[in-house]
C-alpha cells in the first residue's frame, strides 16, 4: 500500500481531514452569511408592512382622518377603529357577504376591500342607512318581514339590498335573487328576504320609513 493510499484511507477512518474540516466549516459559514442577509430582509418587509399611513376615509357622510397598516382592511378599520359594529366579519375570504357595505353606490365585501382602497370614496355602512334612530326603508322591510333568523348575515343582507334598490328601484323577483346572491343565509330565510327586499321597494317609492 503506497503512502497516498494509506493517507486517504487513514482520513476515511478518521473522519474529515484539516483541510476538508475548514472547507465545510468555510461553507457553512457562507450559507449562514446568506441566510442572515435573508432573514433581514424578510424582517425589513415585515417592518415596513406593519408602518402606518394617513388615510381619510368618508363613511356615512363623515370624513374620519386614520392612522392605518396598509394590510388592514375595510372591514378590521371600520369594527375594531371605527366601532361600527354593523358591519360583521363572517369567512373574511370574500365568499359569506355578512360584510358588506355600500362604496359608491355599489354593494363591495368590506373584508375584501383594504382601508387604503376606499379613501376617496363614499362608504355607507348598516349605521348610516338611519336616520338618528329611526328605521330606514330596508331595515323596516327586514323587521316587518320577519328577513331573519339568527340574524348574523342580516346587516350584509340589508346593505346588499339598499345597493340592488339604488341601482334599481322596482327589482323583478328574479332581480332580487341575483342582487342577494352574493349574500349566504345559514338559517335558509331567503323567501322571507325576497319578500322583504320587495317591501322596501315599496317603501322607498312611496317615500315612506
Amino acid at each position: 500500500m503506497d503512502k497516498e493510499h494509506k493517507s486517504k484511507s487513514s482520513r476515511t477512518k478518521q473522519g474529515l481531514s484539516r483541510r476538508g474540516f475548514m472547507s465545510t466549516v468555510g461553507a457553512g459559514a457562507i450559507a449562514a452569511a446568506a441566510a442572515s442577509t435573508a432573514t433581514a430582509g424578510l424582517a425589513q418587509e415585515v417592518k415596513s408592512a406593519g408602518e402606518l399611513v394617513e388615510v381619510i376615509l368618508d363613511v356615512n357622510g363623515r370624513r374620519r382622518k386614520v392612522l392605518v397598516e396598509p394590510r388592514w382592511t375595510l372591514l378590521y378599520v371600520l369594527r375594531d377603529v371605527f366601532g361600527l359594529m354593523g358591519t360583521k366579519p363572517g369567512c373574511e375570504r370574500g365568499e359569506c357577504g355578512a360584510c358588506t357595505v355600500i362604496i359608491d353606490e355599489l354593494p363591495r365585501y368590506s373584508c375584501m376591500t383594504l382601508a387604503v382602497e376606499a379613501e376617496g370614496r363614499k362608504i355607507t355602512t348598516l349605521e348610516g342607512l338611519m336616520d338618528g334612530e329611526k328605521l330606514g326603508a330596508v331595515q323596516q322591510a327586514f323587521a316587518e318581514e320577519d328577513a331573519f333568523q339568527c340574524g348574523f348575515c342580516t346587516p350584509g343582507q340589508i346593505m346588499a339590498v339598499e345597493g340592488l334598490l339604488r341601482a334599481n328601484p322596482d327589482p323583478s323577483l328574479d332581480e332580487i335573487r341575483m342582487g342577494v346572491s352574493g349574500n349566504l343565509c345559514r338559517c335558509g330565510a331567503y323567501q322571507h328576504i325576497f319578500s322583504a327586499a320587495k317591501k322596501a321597494s315599496e317603501l322607498k317609492r312611496k317615500g315612506g320609513a
